[in-house]
């Protein structure tokens, strides 16, 4: 196939008469989406709905009374503790009562019995509470 050499300056020329002769020039490009904005708000723990809103922090207990809560779900207990604490205390652990060391995946499956903390105890925010527990289906 044979080569043609075209010189530049013809081929601005051509473009030059095209443009002249074709009428309007087309639109320029829509312009793009500006970027979504996303804004996230972290949970703010909801104060229990059995009763007025907590007092002012002025007011608000520092020590509490440790619950019995042998027999209970884990899951359950869990709930109680913050419930009892107004959030003070958010969270507690656990341990497989057997010693298999197996993990508590889902707390609902899981009953307690032993506490770290007697029940008649003081507890406080800086207080440790770890749950024995085992399967529902177990013996303690």
């Amino acid at each position: 196939m044979p080569v043609c050499a075209v010189p530049v300056r013809a081929v601005l020329a051509a473009c030059a008469v095209l443009a002249a002769c074709g009428g309007p020039p087309p639109p320029p490009p829509p312009a793009p989406n500006p970027p979504e904005t996303i804004t996230y708000t972290a949970p703010v723990p909801m104060a229990p709905e059995t009763g007025p809103a907590a007092p002012p922090s002025a007011t608000r207990a520092t020590s509490w009374v440790m619950p019995d809560l042998v027999g209970v779900g884990l899951q359950e207990a869990q709930d109680r503790i913050q419930e009892l604490t107004g959030y003070g205390i958010l969270i507690t652990t656990s341990h497989d009562a057997t010693g298999a060391g197996r993990l508590q995946v889902a707390d609902r499956n899981w009953k307690v019995c032993s506490q770290s903390v007697p029940p008649g105890a003081t507890i406080t925010p800086s207080t440790r509470i770890d749950f024995g527990v085992v399967r529902l289906d177990e013996s303690c």
